[in-house]
This record gives C-alpha cells, sequence and structure tokens, in this order.
C-alpha cells in the first residue's frame, strides 16, 4: 500500500484520473456480470458443466444493460492511446516503435495465460481426463480473449485512425456508426456475412470517440450529456421493445440477431447512453478522485487490470472443480430464491480466489508495461539493424499483431468441444504465439534514432 500510495502521488496534476476510474468500473461490472450469470451444476453422468443463467431466466435479460460496458473500455482505450501515441510522438518516436512498446502490456499476461492452460490441458488428457471436458474447460476459460483479439485491432491501427480523427474529427465515428447500421441491415436480411465488418466497426466508433475526449472535440459536460443520455435511451428501448433486437446485450442462443458479437446498433444506443451518464458524474468524480484513498484503489486496480480480466473465469472454474471435487457445490433451482442468495457466497469466495490469481501473476502485467532492457548483441548484428530500422520494423511489428490477433480470434470461432490435445485449436496457438514471439523480439530490439 506504501508503494500505491506514492505511485498516486505522483500523478500528474493534467491527468484525466476520471479515465482510470471508469475502467476500474468497467473491469469490476465485467467481473461481477460473469460470475452473476455462471452456472455450475452436474450432468446426468455426473460430470461438472456450466452455462449461462440468462438462458433460464429470460426476465433479467434487460439486467445486461447495467453490466455491457465493453463498449466503455474501446472509449477509454481510446483516449490513454490517443495520450500515449501523442506522447511517444512528442519524443520522436514513429508508429512502429509506439506499437511494439505498447504490444507489451497487453500480449505477455496473455502468453502467460495461455501457455499454463495449455500445460494444464496437457496434464489433464495425460491423466485421463476426455478431450471433450478439457477443450471445454478450456475454452471458458479463454472467453475473454475475443475483446482483446479486437482491442489489438483497434491498437494496431491506431495511428492511421488518429491520423483520421485529427482531420476529420467527429465524422469518423459518424461515418463508422453508419456502415455498422448497413451491416446490421444485411444481418437482418438473413446475410449474415455482410455484417462481419461490424466487429471493427462497432468498436472502433467508440475508439474514435475516445480520441474526441482526449482532444476536446467532444465537450464532456453535461449540457451535451443529457441529450446523448436521452437519445440513446430512448433509441436502445424502440431497438430491443419495438425493433428487431434482442433486449439482452449478450449473446443469447437462437435469436434472430446478436448484439454483442458483432456490435449491434441497439449496443451502440447503449454506449451512447452511456457515454451521456459519463458526462453527467465526470466533474464530481474527478473532485472525488482527489482525495488519496479513492484515488490509490483505482491506481491499484489500474496496474492489474488486464490480469483481473483475463483470470477471472479461471477463478470460476478453480472454484466449482474445488467444491464439486469436496461434494460441496450447491446447486439450486436457477432463478429460485436459494439461487440468488448462493450468489452472495459464491461472490466472495471468487473474489478471494481472485486476489490470490493477481497476486501470482500481476506483476507480470506490471513487468510487462516496460520496455524489457534490450539484448541485441543476442542476435546477429544485421538482424538488428534491420530491426532497428522504421519501415522492416512497421512491417514486423503488424505482423506479429496481425498473427496474434489470428491466434486469438481462431480460438474464439472454434467449436466448444472438440478433440485438442492442448485444449486449443493447434494452429491457432501457433498463430498466437509467433506473434507473441515476433513482438517480444522487437521489444528487444532498440529503434533506431530517438524514442
Amino acid at each position: 500500500m506504501r508503494r500505491l500510495r506514492e505511485i498516486a502521488g505522483r500523478t500528474p496534476t493534467q491527468r484525466e484520473r476520471y479515465v482510470d476510474l471508469l475502467r476500474a468500473v468497467a473491469i469490476t461490472l465485467v467481473v461481477l456480470g460473469h460470475w452473476l450469470i455462471a452456472v455450475l451444476d452436474n450432468d446426468d453422468a455426473g460430470r461438472l458443466r456450466g452455462h449461462n443463467a440468462l438462458e433460464d431466466i429470460t426476465w433479467a435479460r434487460p439486467g445486461t444493460w447495467l453490466f455491457q460496458v465493453m463498449p466503455l473500455f474501446f472509449l477509454v482505450g481510446g483516449y490513454a492511446n490517443a495520450a500515449s501515441l501523442e506522447n511517444h510522438r512528442r519524443r520522436g518516436g514513429d508508429a512502429g516503435g509506439w506499437l511494439t512498446g505498447r504490444s507489451g502490456r497487453l500480449i505477455r499476461p496473455t502468453t502467460v495465460l495461455l501457455v499454463l492452460l495449455a500445460l494444464a490441458a496437457l496434464g489433464a488428457r495425460l491423466l485421463g481426463a476426455g478431450p471433450t471436458q478439457v477443450r471445454e474447460v478450456v475454452w471458458y476459460a479463454t472467453v475473454p480473449l475475443w475483446f482483446l483479439s479486437a482491442y489489438l485491432c483497434v491498437v494496431l491501427l491506431t495511428p492511421v485512425t488518429y491520423a483520421l480523427h485529427q482531420r476529420y474529427g467527429l465524422a469518423v465515428p459518424v461515418v463508422l456508426l453508419g456502415l455498422l447500421t448497413l451491416g446490421d441491415l444485411a444481418r437482418l436480411l438473413g446475410e449474415s456475412r455482410l455484417g462481419y465488418g461490424n466487429f471493427l466497426f462497432g468498436w472502433l466508433a467508440m475508439h474514435q470517440v475516445g480520441f474526441a475526449w482526449r482532444t476536446g472535440s467532444l465537450p464532456m459536460r453535461p449540457r451535451v450529456g443529457w441529450p446523448l443520455l436521452v437519445a440513446g435511451l430512448t433509441a436502445l428501448l424502440l431497438l430491443t421493445l419495438v425493433g428487431p433486437y434482442p433486449t439482452s446485450m449478450i449473446n443469447q442462443p437462437g435469436q434472430r440477431i446478436q448484439n454483442m458479437s458483432p456490435p449491434s446498433l441497439a449496443l451502440l444506443a447503449l454506449a451512447t447512453a452511456q457515454l451521456g451518464l459519463i458526462m453527467l458524474l465526470r466533474a464530481p468524480a474527478e473532485r472525488w478522485l482527489h482525495r488519496t484513498r479513492p484515488w490509490t484503489l483505482v491506481v491499484a486496480v489500474n496496474s492489474v487490470v488486464l490480469t483481473i480480466f483475463l483470470w477471472h473465469l479461471t477463478a470460476v472454474i478453480l472454484l466449482a472443480g474445488a467444491l464439486d471435487a469436496l461434494g460441496a457445490l450447491p446447486t439450486p433451482q436457477v432463478g429460485s430464491t436459494a439461487w440468488w442468495l448462493w450468489r452472495i457466497p459464491w461472490w466472495i469466495m471468487l473474489a478471494v480466489v481472485l486476489a490470490l490469481l493477481v497476486a501470482v501473476f500481476g506483476r507480470i502485467e506490471l513487468r510487462g508495461s516496460r520496455r524489457p532492457a534490450g539484448r541485441p548483441r543476442a542476435l546477429p548484428a544485421a538482424l538488428c539493424r534491420t530491426l532497428a530500422r522504421p519501415l522492416p520494423r512497421l512491417l514486423v511489428v503488424v505482423l506479429g499483431f496481425a498473427a496474434a490477433v489470428v491466434g486469438l480470434f481462431s480460438n474464439n470461432v472454434a467449436p466448444k468441444s472438440g478433440d485438442y490435445l492442448l485444449g486449443l485449436p493447434t494452429g491457432a496457438l501457433v498463430a498466437y504465439l509467433f506473434g507473441a514471439g515476433l513482438l517480444r523480439l522487437l521489444r528487444s530490439v532498440p529503434a533506431a534514432g530517438p524514442d
């Protein structure tokens, strides 16, 4: 705590602390939401299984409007990426150098998670576990990685999209919203493939709004917040209660169109309402964050925010597995009074398990946020000179990002069950590790010129 207070005390006065608070609140809501809807019981053969409570409690699906905060991650990501890119360029750095440094905190903790899951899956298989059961457990643990695949794409495009923002401002998210609307129309007409672009258009739109917040082209004031809040809520109600969109802001089986994957117009309406609410709360939140204790807590959460996100479903697997092995896993009927009351000790125990995981793996995220000491002598001198030049460096970093995204996305879309020796599609794991290795290599070779 002393170290955290020291870090909090060194915060520059011009820092927008509200951005950090929003990130901390968003991760908290994501974790609590996933823990709330997780249902663990046993099948007819006595094996542990899990599913989504909203499949049974359909009346609770509008409750996802409170917990669906993924747009906030891209909003604050846009603000943070714009600030980071500006500072990097002010020091004389280029796009390749910025992308190389930015990848460290994202890639390193993710690599540790995937490698440990693969080793655990291999061990389980060697001990006699069935391939389907192993795959289902690994699939569940890697559900958070869909977000990272999308976010890596957005980060990779930041030097280009930020340049577009500097030239065209808020016209860029307006165009992206139009493209997303066309994609939704195609999906509603049965042409789902034409809506795949929404995976990028939706998240990029929120990321661009984050740019606008950073540069001041979007006034973060209550007089702007009220219209956005009212318009967003009105559109959301019309699109879901009158229009063709489901009320659930997370994917549910059997829906004609999904709101989450890819992002839909209804999800962007919710994001608009959230943006309005953010504007209304900004001034009092900033005053509160200038107090030592609240700001220290926010700093603490943000220092391990990716670790919390990556491991919070693994905590569910570990706790449920332990309780099931002890014969102490309650299985009340979903939606019953007993089930809702069980959520309270369930959350408390999961918080303890996650805290232990963060204590072990959080330091990896902290190390990944700093560029490791360069060791160019471990590589051929000619290769170091080549990788230090701006254009080759940029090409390799793009290849690294692309391979990592392909690997993560391939695992996301692979079947939930299957015979995978490591619990993950081999090609997906190889592609990701190849991309992660390239990015790690670049971080060990200093860029030419000022950085």
